[in-house]
């Protein structure tokens, strides 16, 4: 009888090691799988600071999500850059020559924000050629100066007023306030100042 019980507890002690062997090697797997995740998140700039298999999952799907946000505002950015055509970024810089000649280059790429910010609001024609040519809208119209040829500067204002997003999508008007004689001009709400000129909504 004492054998017999000798013999049970010894397989009781044999089975309980194997599965506290077998447990401890299933967590030391799980771990190493979780320190691999750690070190390849870490890389691509993911932080985590648990060893939770779900939360570095979570955190993992933002990074996925916010990829994935970027890259639709980058074709975003692209389609509304290849949908103007030539002739009109040409028109385009030639206004911003004319207006913010001398000005700084944030002023010359908020020009052009204000044209095609108008292009896409309800209460102004919906090409660039039509806002430019739209009547009293800019005086270079009026005085011809926008025929002149526009210079490197201004081409790279519109192309960088045509891919930035940033946030002058209200911007609907600009003015120069020590020359400027309209006093409607003047009631709009100035958003910011770039060189000699406020810009409004």
């Amino acid at each position: 009888m004492k054998k017999i019980i000798s013999l049970f507890i010894t397989l009781n002690m044999v089975f309980f090691t194997y599965n506290v062997t077998n447990t401890n090697a299933e967590e030391n797997a799980e771990n190493q799988s979780v320190d691999s995740l750690h070190l390849i998140l870490n890389k691509h700039g993911i932080q985590t600071e648990t060893n939770n298999a779900q939360s570095i999952d979570l955190r993992f799907q933002q990074k996925e999500t916010i990829n994935k946000e970027s890259i639709i505002k980058a074709e975003a950015d692209d389609k509304k850059s290849t949908k103007v055509s030539k002739e009109e970024k040409k028109l385009l810089a030639q206004l911003v020559h004319a207006e913010a000649k001398g000005e700084p280059f944030g002023g010359k790429v908020a020009v052009a924000e204000v044209v095609l910010n108008r292009v896409e609001h309800e209460q102004f024609p919906d090409t660039i050629k039509q806002v430019i040519y739209q009547e009293n809208a800019f005086e270079p119209v009026a005085n011809n100066s926008i025929n002149k040829p526009a210079d490197k500067e201004s081409y790279k204002a519109v192309q960088e007023a045509l891919e930035v997003n940033d946030n002058s999508k209200e911007l609907l008007y600009f003015y120069n306030p020590e020359t400027a004689t309209d006093d409607w001009i003047r009631s709009r709400d100035v958003v910011k100042t770039i060189g000699n000129h406020a810009f409004a909504i």
